[in-house]
């Protein structure tokens, strides 16, 4: 019998529930986990909320991210054994697949065995913000050395990494807060220039800092009246990445601008490179590259005790965080 958490019904950060259930050893394939850390994604809240792109069957399990040891591993699997330590890219279903638990299972090819430099904390805090951020700016938008790059909604975990990934690449980093306040922090991040967009005129600012070669690329999880000021300030050919819906206002289509500039204005989940082996490999690489070097350093901004799981769902959709939210087992 093992703690997971669950919920019986869609709601707020309330209806998650520490239950007390049997765990079945893992299948063919898979690999189980004795969790230590979770990393909170906004997608486990709209899962629990009746929002997501998933509806489960209730009672339900959440959760994307996980690092932990080895428990059991199925059949057929080759390359873990019990006590390796490793962290988990987040599933196609976290329905299928919850993270929430003392116990998880995982299909193998979404476990890594990560840098014994990460602790377990840290370790959780990967996978998500840096396949997310990765898949849109490197193997999407091919983000170069000198481009402008527009990233809102900043002080999460995927804007934060985010920034990490266009600094390799040599890329001009534009950060997009709502107010002053993380001006600061988002510059000693390796933010190069930081607009406060609602203390500041965001379609003015961002051409005077882009000039006439303008923003080829923005990542934006936001939507809204934004995409106006956004595309505005683009260069001819650029590309707007929406990642998220996070704006309770209609998001208008720019479509003078877009027929004018031949814009591309794309939907993107990490998903399809999640779902796409080849490309999540050199995804990995990539990522454990940087974690490596130093060049990609997880932003962790709170940690929480597994019995406080109300309170960290609180604290996620209270805006207040810079970084990462992690749940410690």
């Amino acid at each position: 019998m093992v703690r997971v958490v669950r919920f019986h019904e869609h709601g707020g950060p309330e209806v998650l529930r520490i239950e007390t259930i049997d765990v079945p050893r893992p299948g063919r394939g898979d690999v189980q986990i004795r969790v230590k850390a979770l990393g909170l994604n906004r997608a486990e809240a709209s899962l629990r909320s009746g929002t997501y792109i998933e509806t489960p069957p209730l009672p339900s399990g959440l959760g994307l991210e996980a690092a932990g040891i080895v428990e059991t591993v199925g059949e057929g699997v080759d390359g873990f054994v019990p006590g390796d330590a490793v962290s988990i890219v987040p599933p196609l279903s976290m329905v299928r697949w919850p993270a929430y638990g003392e116990l998880a299972t995982f299909p193998a090819a979404l476990v890594v065995k990560h840098p014994p430099s990460l602790s377990f904390e840290t370790a959780a805090a990967v996978w998500m913000q840096y396949l997310t951020a990765y898949g849109a700016l490197i193997d999407i938008a091919k983000l170069r050395r000198k481009d402008f790059v527009v990233i809102t909604a900043v002080s999460s975990s995927v804007g934060l990494a985010a920034i990490q990934i266009a600094n390799i690449v040599g890329a001009t980093t534009i950060a997009v807060t709502r107010t002053s306040a993380k001006t600061k922090a988002l510059r000693e991040a390796g933010a190069t220039h930081v607009i406060a967009s609602a203390e500041d005129n965001l379609e003015a600012r961002l051409k005077n800092i882009a000039g006439q070669d303008g923003i080829r690329v923005v990542f934006d999880p936001i939507g809204g009246p934004i995409f106006e000021p956004l595309t505005t300030a683009m260069s001819r050919g650029g590309i707007l990445l929406e990642y998220g819906g996070l704006s309770p206002e209609p998001t208008p289509f720019p479509l003078f601008t877009v027929l004018s500039k031949s814009l591309t204005l794309r939907g993107y989940l990490v998903h399809e490179i999640i779902a796409d082996p080849t490309r999540l490999e050199i995804a990995k690489a990539f990522i454990l590259d940087g974690l490596t070097s130093g060049s990609l350093q997880p932003v962790i901004c709170k940690i929480f005790p597994f019995n406080e799981i109300v309170e960290a769902h609180r604290f996620l959709e209270s805006n207040e965080q810079f970084g990462k939210i992690v749940v410690t087992i």
